[in-house]
């Protein structure tokens, strides 16, 4: 999961880019970067989140009528901000990339670019293999003057040779943005404008949660296999490049997305409702007493909303969030996420003490969190700590995107829900049903017939995905967690203006 945007106007688009990203943080903090253009590249980037990470004196330099933004959150590569995005070739024209999901045959399209096509690859992220792959394929076209026809042509080999999940926004220096979702429309991506007088300014962003606050219209979600190109009239040209197979990420209406985000026509945060409205069912046949229903902040409060409506049980906020302590999941490393834990959440006692409470969360990954938790609540003197998931256990890796990369992370992956209430401690412990995340999606968009769903079922939608490559990919991602830069890739990074390239 990462978060990406492109803004093609007729004045400088910076302010929108940065505000974009301050929207779309809750989609990664480890790094965010912005490239602009106007008769050249000016690109700004580091670790960091985007508040830290850009200036004053950045911001007046990044001048352009269109550019694009990324925050990361690190899946594959390393955390190094020399893996922060965008990314940036010379040939053809000068193209710089950002890019949200994985590759899931990121390292047998990364052997082929260095031995076949003796490309020159400065990092171990598969957004760069990405950007790559998209120059390669659109300088075999040699356009003498570049037309929307050759940006087509040059997806049929982007989609032909990359497998996985990609929504990705591109800068073509002197051309325009192209912007492209990959065939089964896994990471989201959506488009939005505005008027400009008699002309129209456009956006594209991972969720339309930045369009009220950039003063964007929203248009509609990118379709599976498609790609936009919005040239320097701003006039926007649109291609369905191969058939499209529409399984978005369960996961991105559990966790990733922001609650008042629509992603293909179903509003995230009425979809957590629904998670906890049929989560109720469950603790009703139960038979336990409760007193209150208490969320863990943030995402799972619209679950907790349902279920406590469903159950008629009081609903309390239980915990005071520390609002600059990032979210724990997308942190780099478990012992990071740890040690954030109880600087992050502040039980309030007089919610717990002598109470029955249920818990309810979005999810439970490896379970560190859970336990933590239900420890706080009984130290504030809860009766009964109740526990209930919104969404169901998650048994296997997620290759597209989200930090979920071997099954030895995935506590479910090895034990049964009783085993996992002993883990954590609760009296009772409850999951949300597959069944039932499905329907909370679906009610909302009855065309939506398929999920990326491998997390909470082992089956994934592209062909590709088998146990050994998940096993493989966990392999890299894991020797990635601990990678340094290469030194002798440095110099890439050291200001000054090279190839047209103004690094800030």
């Amino acid at each position: 999961m990462c978060g990406i945007i492109a803004v093609s106007g007729f004045k400088d688009v910076i302010q929108d880019l940065y505000d974009g990203l301050i929207v779309l943080q809750h989609r990664g903090q480890d790094a965010a970067g912005i490239m602009t253009y106007d008769t050249q590249f000016h690109l700004k980037k580091s670790n960091g989140m985007v508040r830290d990470v850009f200036h004053m004196k950045s911001l007046a330099r990044l001048k352009g009528n269109m550019g694009i933004g990324h925050v990361r959150y690190p899946t594959a590569g390393s955390s190094s901000e020399f893996e922060s995005q965008p990314f940036f070739v010379n040939v053809p024209f000068g193209i710089s990339l950002a890019h949200n999901g994985n590759l899931t045959n990121y390292p047998e399209l990364r052997e082929e670019l260095l031995e076949k096509h003796y490309r020159h690859l400065t990092t171990n992220s598969d957004s760069e293999v990405l950007l790559n792959m998209f120059a390669l394929a659109l300088e075999k076209q040699r356009p003498k003057r570049l037309k929307p026809e050759h940006i087509f042509d040059a997806m049929k080999m982007v989609f032909k040779e990359c497998k996985g999940a990609y929504s990705a926004i591109a800068l073509i220096g002197g051309h325009g943005i192209v912007a492209f979702r990959d065939p089964y429309g896994i990471r989201p991506l959506v488009l939005g404008k505005r008027r400009f007088g008699m002309k129209e300014e456009y956006i594209i962003a991972s969720e339309s949660t930045t369009f009220p606050a950039l003063g964007f219209e929203f248009v509609r979600d990118v379709h599976p296999g498609e790609v936009i190109f919005i040239d320097r009239q701003n006039q926007l040209h649109s291609r369905q490049i191969v058939k499209g197979h529409l399984s978005p990420c369960l996961f991105e209406w559990v966790y990733l997305a922001a609650p008042d985000s629509t992603i293909d026509g179903v509003n995230v945060y009425k979809a957590r409702v629904r998670m906890g409205e049929a989560l109720a069912k469950q603790i009703q046949k139960s038979g336990i007493k409760i007193d209150s229903v208490v969320p863990i902040p943030d995402t799972a409060r619209a679950a907790a909303a349902g279920l406590a409506d469903k159950l008629k049980v009081r609903y309390r906020e239980g915990f005071v969030k520390n609002r600059y302590i990032a979210r724990t999941f997308i942190m780099p490393g478990q012992g990071v996420r740890q040690r954030s834990l109880r600087f992050k959440l502040h039980p309030i006692e007089l919610e717990f003490k002598n109470q029955s409470v249920l818990l309810v969360d979005d999810s439970i990954v490896r379970g560190n969190t859970s336990k933590k938790i239900v420890e706080m609540v009984r130290e504030a003197g809860a009766k009964k700590v109740y526990f209930a998931s919104a969404a169901p256990p998650i048994i296997a890796p997620d290759p597209y995107g989200i930090d979920l990369p071997t099954f030895g992370e995935l506590i479910a992956a090895d034990h049964s829900i009783e085993q996992i209430r002993r883990s954590i401690g609760a009296d009772k412990l409850f999951y949300g049903t597959i069944e039932d995340l499905r329907w909370s999606v679906q009610y909302g968009n009855r065309s939506i017939k398929q999920f990326s769903e491998g997390c909470f079922t082992g089956k994934y939608p592209t062909p590709d995905v088998t146990l050994k490559k998940l096993r493989r990919l966990g392999e890299i991602r894991n020797d990635c967690r601990g990678c340094e830069p290469d030194p002798e890739s440095m110099h890439e990074y050291e200001g000054g203006e090279q190839g047209g390239l103004n690094m800030l």
